[in-house]
């Protein structure tokens, strides 16, 4: 049976080679006054994505202060620092320049600033947001999907304890969108990207709710096409037109879309959360570490959305008398693609090294928050169910 849902995507969406032209006319639409340029490392000044930026600002009469600085899985230590800046230089606005760990932790920032108590509250389920400035995006690192979403992930330094919350009052006023800015992001973090972008498909197309043929055929759609981009600007990084494919699917497959009529399933989001958490790996690397082992724990209760995704999105003969062959194949076909662009299938090749039953323990204990919750929705994973997978994707 397919699900009710209520679909909202409210941010506007600037895409093309001339976006920055655009930055000024709509920090003023928003009724930007005074402007947090929030960015992560050298790239953004280097490429001068920043010099463009602070022009657009300054050319609109609109007054900027910045922070840079965000890291991959970005801290709350940052978000902190970014709250105090704000309050202290009366900030209305706030602008990612960046990719989704940069607009993570300005959906952060943003949330805090307005609230009279530990921002971390809102991680830790003690309170909830009420407020949230406006975000602006400048996005350069397609993966995330931050820029169309209602999530934010954060890890707190202090036990890198690493956690998402969802609310629509942080989805992004608007996202500025311009391929050429991808050309230069390495092969790892493109193909780290790609991986993130399909998995917010898949958890979502591997549900319990399968008569949205719709949605299904728009789920299969954008996985196949970032599939074959991603192959493509492996080899051809300047290749704007698979660029401009891999960068608006990363839009879509987060901004609900693809969740219509379904229920999204995440637990190898939250997997994964604790593998970057602990070990500091890019987080699209880890979901390719971890879901194969995901799907061969899950698949025998859901054969025939298995099946159904290694025909339609992995190109898989289909064996009808074997459903179960199908399905394996659809598993390897992926492990094959994460392969050729240099994603692991498993956490040895994610860290070059076996990982300890002691740190598989540490993750479940966070992962279960101390074996108080489960996880997933397709298949409910309780903490023996991800110690298993844990171990089965060593």
């Amino acid at each position: 049976m397919m699900k009710d849902f209520n679909f909202y995507a409210p941010t506007r969406v600037v895409f093309g080679k001339s976006a920055e032209e655009k930055i000024g006319e709509l920090v003023s639409n928003n009724q930007g006054k005074k402007v947090l340029i929030h960015y992560g490392g050298g790239s953004a000044e280097r490429s001068g994505l920043l010099s463009v930026v602070r022009k657009q600002l300054e050319a609109a009469g609109i007054p900027y202060v910045e922070l840079g600085g965000v890291v991959p899985n970005p801290l709350l230590s940052k978000v902190n620092e970014g709250i105090e800046l704000c309050r202290r230089e009366q900030v209305d606005f706030i602008l990612a320049v960046g990719g989704g760990s940069v607009i993570d932790s300005s959906k952060a920032i943003g949330y805090g600033v307005s609230f009279d108590g530990d921002v971390w509250d809102f991680w830790d389920g003690k309170a909830t947001p009420k407020q949230c400035l406006p975000i602006g995006v400048v996005l350069t690192i397609p993966a995330a999907g931050s820029e169309m979403s209602s999530s934010c992930v954060i890890t707190k330094d202090e036990g890198l304890i690493k956690r998402g919350i969802n609310s629509d009052l942080c989805r992004c006023r608007f996202a500025v969108m311009n391929p050429e800015r991808t050309y230069t992001l390495p092969p790892y973090q493109t193909a780290a990207g790609a991986t993130d972008i399909m998995m917010h498909t898949m958890e979502r197309y591997f549900s319990k709710y399968e008569d949205m043929t719709l949605t299904d055929a728009i789920s299969e759609a954008l996985l196949r096409t970032v599939k074959d981009a991603t192959l493509v600007v492996m080899e051809q990084p300047e290749d704007y037109r698979n660029r401009a494919q891999i960068m608006w699917a990363g839009s879509l497959a987060h901004n609900d879309l693809t969740e219509c009529g379904t229920e999204k399933d995440f637990a190898t989001h939250r997997l994964e959360h604790e593998l970057s958490a602990l070990f500091g790996v890019t987080h699209g690397a880890g979901l390719a570490a971890l879901w194969p082992s995901w799907a061969r724990y899950v698949k025998a209760k859901h054969l025939s959305r298995f099946v159904q995704f290694a025909v339609n999105v992995m190109g898989v003969e289909n064996d009808f008398s074997h459903p179960d062959e199908t399905a394996e194949k659809g598993i390897r076909a992926i492990e094959d693609f994460y392969c050729k662009i240099g994603m692991p299938t498993n956490i040895h090749e994610l860290l070059g090294r076996e990982i300890t039953d002691a740190e598989i323990d540490v993750m479940v204990d966070k992962c279960s928050r101390g074996g108080t919750i489960t996880l997933g929705a397709m298949e409910v994973l309780r903490p023996e169910d991800m110690r298993n997978i844990y171990q089965m994707a060593k």
